[in-house]
């Protein structure tokens, strides 16, 4: 594939050195990177594109995916934090016919653990001395609190665990009532990643736990999807993606 970066920081160079040799990298856009070839998102810079990757920030996520819609290039969508604005960005893909895919997070080894998560949750449903709870860590200059990928481990959990009705995502100053599921988060040093859940009796706990190593895990995935969406049309997640490679 011809690929377009949108966005130079740490995962673009990782994105950027796993694609090569086997995908060209034809455009890198950023307005501040030195290796950029193009400050912003112009017909030229999309010319030969057949696909970008879009970590950027989440302030520009309105702009960047209007222009490269107008420009009918499809989409991976790698930044998180904007998903206030999931209805106007479906809304301009849709109508710009283009393929567009985002994740909170596209390590395969996550998305698999959400899976593994979200059964569980149906598992330890039935049994209602199982209190469930989860926490996450991430490095001190992570700019969203809680990770989209936490919040992806509540929602699979609420989906299949009906006596939780909410995620509290804040620090507890009281008893936590028991139709909320609590989801906490530590910032600090240079974690790439570490999410948890656990469900706890009185009895014993069971903990899901993944951990990650690297970003390349994330850049990895985000090639997968590029891939897997060359070519298409339409608005995904990375769920459409793995349950497409599973037959699921």
């Amino acid at each position: 594939m011809n690929l377009t970066l949108l966005g130079f920081g740490k995962m673009g160079r990782i994105i950027s050195s796993l694609a090569l040799p086997t995908h060209k990298i034809v455009s890198i856009i950023d307005p501040t990177a030195p290796e950029a070839t193009h400050k912003t998102v112009t017909a030229e810079a999309l010319q030969n594109t057949d696909v970008v990757i879009d970590f950027s920030h989440p302030s520009a996520v309105l702009s960047n995916v209007g222009l490269v819609a107008q420009l009918k290039k499809n989409i991976v969508m790698g930044t998180t934090g904007w998903y206030d604005q999931l209805s106007a960005v479906r809304q301009m893909t849709e109508a710009a016919g283009i393929g567009f895919l985002y994740s909170s997070n596209f390590s395969i080894g996550v998305q698999l653990f959400l899976k593994i998560v979200e059964r569980a949750g149906g598992l330890f449903s039935a049994f209602d001395q199982y209190d469930v709870f989860a926490h996450e860590f991430h490095h001190r200059q992570k700019a969203d609190s809680p990770s989209g990928t936490a919040l992806s481990v509540g929602k699979a959990l609420l989906k299949t665990m009906p006596r939780k009705k909410e995620i509290f995502a804040d620090t507890s100053h009281e008893k936590i009532a028991a139709e909320r599921l609590h989801l906490t988060s530590t910032r600090g040093g240079y974690i790439p990643g570490t999410h948890e859940v656990f469900f706890d009796s009185e009895a014993d706990t069971v903990e899901i736990r993944h951990t990650a190593r690297s970003r390349a895990g994330f850049a990895a995935g985000a090639l997968k999807a590029a891939q897997w969406l060359h070519g298409k049309r339409g608005f995904f997640t990375m769920e459409d993606y793995l349950n497409d490679l599973l037959k699921l």
